[in-house]
């Protein structure tokens, strides 16, 4: 970390933090390490719900990723009100998660770290969703590391751009 310069902080945001959330942390974490940014950006990923707290993502998420040569290394955690003051990002991987969190935001200052995740991908239309694969087959999978690829490499584009990283 660059000294007296405290790290980004982001943190990615699903329903139940064991499918779309941990597989965007994976990639993301994956990108900053391949370009020597791990010291000047964090990354975490949360579920609106507390439904997987302590549980490692899906046996199908984390197969996908392993088959792609990544690790996950999240444990499933709810997001709580504290995050909002712990995170400078805070990324929804669809709208209902969006605007549960927009609920919990106490002030704009909070609403205004929110986003959704794949609005940085630029081939993304605004307001596109990363699509839930709990319920689907296998190519669901597959699809939402695609998807959270391209966005995350967006997501990388406007911190460097925004936040002068080198």
């Amino acid at each position: 970390m660059a000294r007296g310069v405290p790290p980004i902080r982001v943190c990615f945001v699903c329903l139940g933090n064991i499918c779309r959330s941990p597989t965007a942390e994976g990639v993301f974490l994956h990108l900053l390490d391949g370009e020597q940014l791990e010291d000047r950006v964090v990354a975490d990923s949360a579920g609106t719900a507390g439904y997987h707290v302590g549980e490692r993502p899906d046996p199908r998420t984390l197969a996908t990723a392993r088959g792609r040569g990544f690790s996950l290394p999240g444990v499933g955690r709810q997001f709580q009100a504290g995050d909002f003051e712990r995170f400078d990002y805070i990324l929804a991987m669809d709208r209902s998660n969006h605007s549960v969190l927009e609920r919990m935001a106490k002030s704009e200052a909070q609403r205004a770290k929110l986003h959704l995740f794949r609005d940085f991908d630029p081939a993304s239309e605004p307001g596109s969703e990363v699509p839930d694969p709990y319920y689907g087959g296998e190519d669901g999978f597959e699809n939402v590391f695609d998807i959270c690829d391209a966005a995350a490499r967006g997501l990388l584009r406007h911190l460097r751009e925004q936040h002068d990283l080198t």
